[in-house]
């Protein structure tokens, strides 16, 4: 559906938990609560969601959480979002700890492609991130995925600005077809401790880096990433800079939670409340009709532009795990 800035928003994130087995400094660190099952939406109450928002337009849904794969019966989550009609593509963002075993089952539900996120290749740096010595478990759920025909992107925080951690990012890229994104960190939640390298800095370093490389102008999905072509490469190289390439203009996402609260920025609490009108005492068809009717002006009152250059402006303060990652 068109916003009140003509943008087309079509991409719905749908956060199906805030629970997550690892515990990364920069969003789930440990000694964090997690909700309640009785407070997360039932995989019956998102296809609901689902359904309303196909009749306005979103085509394009993302299942993260959270740690999305932690949830007991995804693969049946999948295949209903995936029949609802309208809908054209499934993806899924995971920390790739679980993957492997899972993608027979996700794989037949009709996952269309995984972004896998992993911050560094270095197995001490990741451990300490993490909590957790899952670094060759990640690493052999990328090559699994790859294997499968899956289109496969891993996102890396840019925490770390030494030339060696960019180039072992990299080189994933020479040895699979894989894209690398390389994500600003945004000043949410936990983040806000961790400010991480300047995108204008790392654009430089990887020119210098890679004289060869160039602009890559081909589609590579729906998301705000702008790529370059590294000769030597199979896959490409992205930039994901909402902080030093500010790209709200073209923005066409918002965020389902957990708990059914459909957010329209990351910066903002602005949004709406769909999990009351799911648990509503009302006729499903009223509730259905009540659903697009909130969504619809959610949508339209979605805000021009974040504000993470301007911190004291932001009105959200529950971190990437409660939100929608």
């Amino acid at each position: 559906m068109i916003d009140q800035y003509n943008r087309n928003i079509d991409y719905l994130r749908i956060s199906v938990t805030d629970r997550c087995n690892l515990r990364c400094k920069y969003c789930m660190p440990e000694g964090i609560s997690t909700l309640p099952m009785k407070d997360i939406l039932t995989y019956e109450e998102i296809r609901s969601v689902v359904e309303q928002a196909a009749e306005l337009g979103f085509r394009h849904i993302r299942l993260t959480g959270g740690e999305p794969t932690v949830r007991i019966g995804l693969p049946i989550l999948l295949r209903e979002i995936r029949s609802v009609p309208g809908i054209e593509k499934v993806s899924m963002t995971t920390n790739g700890i679980l993957l492997e075993k899972m993608l027979p089952g996700l794989i037949e539900s009709g996952l269309d492609a995984v972004n896998i996120s992993l911050d560094t290749l270095d197995r001490e740096k990741y451990r300490e991130l993490t909590g957790t010595d899952g670094l060759e478990t990640v690493l052999s759920s990328i090559r699994a995925a790859c294997s499968e025909g899956l289109k496969v992107k891993l996102n890396s925080v840019s925490l770390f600005s030494d030339e060696e951690s960019i180039r072992t990012m990299v080189s994933l890229a020479e040895e699979l077809p894989v894209d690398v994104r390389f994500i600003e960190m945004m000043p949410v939640g936990y983040g806000k401790k961790y400010p991480g390298i300047s995108h204008e800095d790392l654009l430089q370093m990887l020119r210098r880096m890679y004289p060869g490389m160039e602009k890559d102008t081909r589609q590579h999905g729906f998301g705000p990433a702008v790529y370059y072509m590294i000769p030597g490469c199979r896959g490409s190289v992205g930039l994901i800079s909402a902080i030093h390439g500010k790209f709200c203009g073209t923005c066409n996402r918002v965020r389902l939670t957990s708990q059914g609260y459909l957010k329209t920025c990351l910066c903002y609490s602005d949004g709406a409340d769909l999990r009351e009108v799911l648990r509503g005492d009302m006729p499903e068809e009223e509730k259905k009709t009540a659903l697009r009717e909130r969504m619809r002006e959610a949508v339209f009152r979605k805000p021009d532009a974040h504000c993470f250059e301007k911190p004291e402006a932001m009105t959200e303060y529950a971190g990437m795990n409660a939100i929608g990652g």
